[in-house]
Order: C-alpha cells, then structure tokens, then sequence
C-alpha cells in the first residue's frame, strides 16, 4: 500500500507540474500578444485551409470582428494561463484552454497538402503539439488530482464547510 501512495504522489506531483508549465505557456503567448499590440491573429487566419476557413476569410474581413477575436484571444490565454498556474477554477480553465486549443487546431491542422505558408515549428502529420496540449488538458480538466496544490484546494474546501443557505 505505501508503494501506492507513492505512485500518487508522483502522479500528483507530475499533474500538477503539468499545469503549470502548460499555464505559463498560455499566460506568456497572452502577455507577449497584449505587449505586442501589433499582433493579429490575421496571419493565422489567413493560414487557414480546412473546414473553417471561410469563417477565417469572414474575421479576416471585417476589422471590427478580427480586433474583437484578437481581444478575445488574448485576455482568454492570460485568464487560462493565470487559472492553470494558480490552480485557481481548474476545471474550467482546463476546458476553455482544450476548447481554444481544438480552435487552434481546427482552424489550421497538420495534414497532407495544408502546410502552412511562412515559418513553422516542426514537421506533423495529424498530430501536432496543439492537439497533444489540447488533450491533456482535457485529462486534467476530469482528473481531481489536478486541483491540488492550488487556489481550488483552499475554494473547494471553503464550500464544503460553508453553512448552507437553501
């Protein structure tokens, strides 16, 4: 039985190291675009080549929708980013950030004949890093080991000794 409790310790221990390093990557891509205010997701989008491509041509071209979705886009990855490091409402910065990620993906996936036009990071085929961070947020959005070691820990156990008011 020690040996278990070990093993989880580890497991617990490695989720939610994992947290953190995927929050840092969704804070910092969130505060080098709010840094940055020339940045646009127009080159993204314009990537584009899949089943979402004419809703990439369309925020393309209309300006008022692309600074909407470049707003939206950065306060969401600093929000996910700032949830998954402070352990803060996991769950659901778990899932907006496996949502944003799919969108990601979706919008421009690694398959045959869609490579993308500049520079890019690596050779994929179907698999990509996007889809990898993707499902393992979706592992620690319905793992509770997750919420340990952070704001939830503390929020979770304020509302089960909270009196309740029904």
């Amino acid at each position: 039985m020690e040996n278990l409790t070990s093993q989880m310790k580890w497991q617990q221990g490695t989720l939610v190291v994992l947290r953190f390093l995927i929050g840092w990557h969704f804070l910092y891509e969130g505060l080098h675009k709010f840094i940055h205010p020339e940045w646009s997701a127009l080159s993204f989008l314009a990537n584009s080549r899949w089943i979402f491509s004419g809703i990439a041509d369309w925020i393309i071209s209309n300006q008022g929708i692309l600074n909407i979705v470049d707003t939206l886009n950065t306060w969401g990855l600093i929000a996910i980013g700032l949830g998954l490091i402070l352990g803060l409402f996991t769950r659901i910065a778990s899932l907006a950030g496996c949502a944003l990620l799919l969108l990601y993906y979706l919008f421009n996936p690694p398959f045959i004949g869609m490579e993308l036009i500049g520079s890019v990071e690596g050779n994929y085929l179907i698999v990509n890093k996007t889809l990898i961070e993707a499902v393992c947020l979706l592992y620690m959005a319905f793992t509770p080991l997750s919420r340990h070691f952070g704001l939830d820990m503390f929020r979770l156990k304020y509302h089960k000794t909270a009196p309740n008011h029904d």
